[in-house]
């Protein structure tokens, strides 16, 4: 699960990179980690402590904000920092070039989408239709079935009762510095570093 911690003292904190922020190259560059990382996310976390003090909200895990906090700058910022957590986690550095999921995963994504091909290309197709800003989910709905869920700008799909396994940032920061305009590729390169592992341990069993 996502190592963001909630720190009664000082408020929310940045989770722990598990990796350095070379180690994920070619696919992500380290100063693409760095801006995303160190600057996009430390700013969302800080945007998130300033708009949670003082308010009903101070003190409840990032979690519970998504879920019940209404639309507007808290929110946003909240969800932005769960959805990046989420992120920088679900990536370990590159090993093998036929990267799959294996075990209780590829069985779902067997179930609910015939194979890993045609989940692939499902959310790298979502990931090329959702216009502006936004991610992709893997997600797992309340009776175990995996969909693909678009949410735009900082949105989750907690906010739909899915549990999200998966995601992939579509927001230019993420890739731009890396690929320019070429989305497609930045998604198609990302499934080379992927830790099945970690999606896997998210899913409801």
């Amino acid at each position: 699960m996502s190592t963001l911690v909630r720190n009664n003292v000082a408020g929310y904190q940045m989770p722990a990179l598990l990796y350095p922020t070379s180690a994920l190259e070619p696919v992500i560059g380290h100063t693409t980690i760095e801006l995303h990382y160190g600057k996009h996310m430390q700013a969302y976390v800080d945007n998130l402590n300033r708009l949670a003090h003082g308010s009903e909200y101070e003190g409840m895990s990032l979690r519970e904000i998504v879920q019940q906090a209404p639309e507007g700058p808290l929110l946003d910022n909240a969800g932005q920092v769960l959805n990046h957590a989420l992120y920088f986690e679900q990536f370990t550095p590159l090993t093998e070039a036929n990267n799959h999921p294996g075990g209780t995963l590829m069985s779902a994504i067997r179930f609910d989408f015939g194979n890993f091909e045609t989940m692939k290309q499902k959310i790298q197709d979502a990931c090329s239709a959702l216009f502006g800003s936004g991610w992709v989910w893997l997600s797992q709905d309340e009776r175990g079935k995996l969909e693909i869920i678009r949410c735009h700008n900082g949105d989750n799909p907690l906010r739909l009762n899915r549990k999200p396994l998966l995601g992939i940032d579509v927001w230019e920061h993420a890739y731009y510095l890396d690929y320019q305009n070429r989305r497609a590729e930045h998604v198609k390169r990302l499934w080379d570093i992927i830790d099945w592992e970690m999606v896997e341990s998210r899913l409801d069993l």
